[in-house]
């Protein structure tokens, strides 16, 4: 069942009398409960594009559908039925772990003993249970970010959209963090659509990936990778996803059209 779907979306900005096209006819559905990466060169509207499904810039033309109870509706403004983790935390230094996570349950949750209770099952999620009265300033990057994954997830929205949540980690940090979200997501089978830099991060994480080529960004091509789970970085399949991913970015920039290798690859969807 299509979870999300992105139609004919573009997106230019303008200003001073100068229009920048930013992103030009992308299309691409979501199932329910399927992982779905983003990636491309700088500057091709990956964030942009995050940002209007979530409902924070207006898109220039085309449909943002989400589905919700089994039918979909167009998606003009922010809403608690996406959660949004960006590559900063955002959390409030004001207020303890748990409190921030209470803080997206207080608009939908009028019992304070559940949204109590809620935040402390997020908590749980992921694994920061024991740290539920520090305040941000006590916690490090990756406990933060944690929190922020929580606290996207407390309201139960029907798709998790994450900006580079993990961009500012180190590279061991990071791993352990993409496995962490992998448990999260076979936990609570949410529909998760990530933006992230690294072809690494894509192929590990990912059913399938929307390749993105620049000025304006365009839909080069979606990548299913045939990998089973769990995944393993060393086996030649994911060697060879990675490769074609290199080859499809290159493309992307205007190299040499890649060759087809062992990953099933697709154009348009819907």
């Amino acid at each position: 069942m299509i979870k999300l779907k992105v139609h004919h979306l573009s997106k230019a900005f303008t200003g001073s009398g100068v229009s920048v096209q930013a992103l030009r006819e992308v299309s691409f559905d979501v199932q329910d409960e399927e992982f779905v990466s983003i990636i491309g060169c700088s500057g091709c509207g990956k964030t942009t594009l995050l940002r209007i499904i979530a409902g924070l810039e207006r898109a220039s033309a085309g449909k943002i559908l989400l589905s919700k109870g089994g039918s979909l509706g167009e998606v003009t403004a922010p809403g608690r039925d996406r959660g949004m983790v960006f590559q900063e935390h955002f959390l409030f230094p004001w207020r303890t772990a748990q409190g921030n996570i209470e803080f997206g349950l207080e608009f939908i949750e009028k019992d304070r003993r559940r949204r109590h209770e809620l935040a402390r099952e997020y908590l749980r999620l992921v694994n920061l249970e024991g740290c539920a009265e520090r305040y941000p300033a006590q916690l490090s990057g990756g406990m933060r970010q944690r929190v922020a994954i929580a606290r996207a997830l407390a309201p139960d929205p029907e798709i998790l959209l994450m900006d580079e949540p993990f961009a500012s980690l180190d590279a061991q940090t990071r791993t352990f963090f993409q496995d962490e979200l992998m448990r999260i997501w076979r936990v609570t089978r949410k529909t998760i659509l990530l933006v992230t830099h690294s072809i690494d991060e894509a192929a590990y994480l990912s059913d399938r990936i929307v390749v993105l080529k620049a000025h304006p960004g365009e839909v080069l091509e979606i990548v299913q990778p045939a990998l089973p789970r769990p995944r393993t970085r060393t086996s030649a399949a994911f060697l060879a996803t990675t490769e074609t991913l290199n080859r499809l970015l290159g493309a992307a920039q205007g190299e040499a059209i890649p060759q087809r290798s062992a990953v099933t690859t697709g154009g348009l969807v819907g």
